[in-house]
């Protein structure tokens, strides 16, 4: 390619002509320059060109060619300043060709050459690499999703407030005091309520566009002050500054939450989501982002166990329960690293023979004294804290490790239930192993998995994936707490289970309730039709029961009216004394060595 320029290589290159093998090393040299990928020029002290290769002519004809023509007189002062102070620099150049912009890294060297005052330039086209830059720059500082800037940037700019803040600190205590120096802003913590089952229903794509959509909603009415940020799958994280007071958050955050309210509308499904929010005040609730974050986080848990989407602002008082919420926390693992549970079991009754069909193990926790806790103050945790499938095969191990004893007292041919989690219930990492488990105790049949409705409802794993792999083992299938979940009847006609606990909350006062003996006759002729047992959960009443007996065709019932929960070493017997340390336990009637766990009239096995 010719150069347009009217110093080129063989105008700099005297003595070209000259014959041998000076001559010869030189017309190699001049093809070398001319050939570098890096564009190379030499200029003199009025900017004068006198060498200019291939590489460096294209650049040069493409900033003149360029819609802003200033690129190239620009460039021009530039090397005439360099030349005059003496100076070396290294310069990114942005040049636009047509659609494309191209980067070239530039380092200008004065240069003295037969006491001419020359400035050498080369050029690095290093656009690729400058796209590689953004692109990880993106990916670490922005999120792919939703494009808002992630978890780093929110974080740098409160420490960058913070920083601003303390220094406007330092100084105001050399003068004289004149009054607060505090930028007051507000940290908001932000989470998508029950978007799991959002996720579970939908499937994921329309999960994804409901965050890009939430997002958009979320970033409405911001200033350029504020940030918005998208902290990790749903949760995001907001900014506001400066604010005046906490009256002036409360405004926003309630628009932002009314704004909310109205359903998505994402690939013809009308969704509706809400957001739960949590605001910590800088300085009232924090002079750190650590804590100010922390804070936030505590104020929405607070929503979240409460009345969802809504917003509340950080007290001490939630301080005080989230501490105690630690502790139960470290409890929880602490026992399960020691296995302080322990299982009880409760049968399920026919309630006109009084036969045991069947038992369900509970979990319960021994505290540090000893006392055991009722579930409910641990297998929520346990959830949330990825805890509960350890906690569920540490029941089975217990159930396999007294097996002996339960068919003593319950006999061979009792069914025993295992409560597993909707989470669980989803997760094929978990149900995979869990069903080998079950097969490895040698006695898969006598199992029966209880799991709520919501397992079966959503579109998770488990009746695609799940199910066969349990009904090949011959394990059954329960739907525990019927009635209060999802309760969708197109979704239950698909279902597959071989047992329907009616919720308790359906079977208190039932012979006083009309509207619930209607819904129970609807509950009992849909799990007829589909060939489901129904048990009746919760039975506490002689009046509970004479109502079933008379009034429907249930046959099960599970309750305190027959039993408690008996736990294991209330089955065993009590040590024998000195004096009978050789007597066979097997030789003993059976009431001696069996507490009396039912009620006067008893049941039979």
């Amino acid at each position: 390619m010719h150069s347009p320029y009217k110093h080129d290589l063989q105008a700099a290159a005297t003595g070209a002509g000259n014959e041998g093998a000076f001559g010869t090393e030189l017309s190699i040299l001049r093809d070398v320059l001319r050939l570098l990928p890096t564009g190379v020029t030499v200029q003199d002290e009025q900017g004068e060109f006198l060498l200019v290769n291939d590489a460096a002519a294209a650049l040069l004809q493409m900033a003149a060619a360029a819609p802003a023509p200033s690129q190239l007189s620009d460039r021009q002062e530039t090397c005439l300043d360099l030349l005059r102070s003496g100076h070396a620099a290294t310069l990114e150049e942005a040049v636009t060709s047509g659609p494309a912009k191209h980067v070239f890294l530039t380092s200008h060297r004065p240069i003295q050459i037969a006491g001419r005052n020359l400035l050498l330039s080369s050029s690095a086209d290093i656009t690729e690499q400058k796209a590689f830059e953004d692109s990880l720059f993106r990916s670490a500082y922005y999120d792919e999703l939703t494009g808002l800037p992630t978890r780093r940037v929110i974080e740098h700019r409160v420490n960058t407030l913070l920083a601003r803040d303390s220094a406007q600190g330092n100084l105001q205590q050399g003068h004289l005091q004149q009054g607060n120096v505090h930028g007051h802003f507000a940290l908001a913590f932000l989470d998508v309520d029950n978007f799991k089952h959002i996720n579970d229903y939908y499937g994921h794509a329309i999960g994804d566009a409901l965050l890009v959509e939430m997002a958009k909603r979320l970033g409405m009415d911001l200033r350029e002050s504020d940030i918005l940020s998208r902290i990790s799958g749903d949760e995001f994280m907001l900014l506001l500054n400066p604010v005046q007071s906490e009256s002036e958050v409360a405004e926003y955050i309630h628009f932002m939450l009314q704004r909310l309210k109205a359903p998505f509308f994402i690939d013809e499904s009308e969704i509706f989501a809400s957001t739960s929010i949590g605001v910590s005040l800088y300085p009232e609730h924090g002079k750190t982002y650590d804590t100010l974050r922390q804070n936030a986080d505590i104020a929405m848990y607070r929503v979240k166990n409460g009345a969802k989407g809504g917003a509340a602002f950080f007290d001490s008082s939630m301080e005080r329960e989230a501490l105690a919420r630690m502790k139960v926390e470290q409890s929880l693992r602490l026992a399960i690293l020691e296995k302080r549970f322990c299982c009880a079991f409760q049968t399920k009754v026919d309630i006109r023979t009084k036969a045991v069909k069947g038992i369900e193990a509970l979990v319960r926790l021994r505290d540090d004294e000893g006392v055991i806790q009722a579930p409910g103050t641990f297998i929520k945790l346990a959830v949330e804290l990825g805890l509960i499938d350890e906690l569920t095969h540490l029941v089975l191990a217990e159930i396999v490790k007294s097996i002996d004893l339960i068919n003593e007292t319950f006999g061979p041919d009792t069914t025993i239930s295992i409560n597993v989690a909707a989470k669980q219930a989803g997760n094929p990492e978990f149900m995979r192993p869990f069903a080998q488990a079950l097969e490895a105790t040698g006695f898969p049949k006598r199992f029966m998995i209880e799991v709520t409705e919501d397992a079966f409802v959503t579109k998770t794993h488990f009746q695609d994936e799940i199910l066969p792999i349990f009904r090949k083992l011959g394990v059954g299938i329960s739907i525990d707490d019927f009635g209060i979940g999802y309760s969708s009847l197109s979704a239950l006609a698909d279902i597959t289970a071989d047992e329907i606990k009616i919720d308790r909350s359906f079977i208190t006062d039932i012979h006083l309730r009309p509207r619930s003996q209607g819904i129970l006759r609807a509950i009992e002729s849909l799990s007829e039709a589909l060939g489901m047992t129904v048990i009746a959960e919760g039975l506490e009443t002689f009046e509970e029961l004479a109502y079933l007996q008379a009034a429907t065709k249930i046959r099960y019932a599970q309750g305190y009216y027959f039993s408690k929960p008996i736990f294991l070493e209330d089955l065993r017997p009590a040590a024998p004394l000195a004096s009978e340390t050789r007597a066979s336990l097997s030789s003993r009637p059976a009431q001696e060595t069996r507490p009396a766990f039912s009620r006067a009239s008893g049941y039979r096995r």
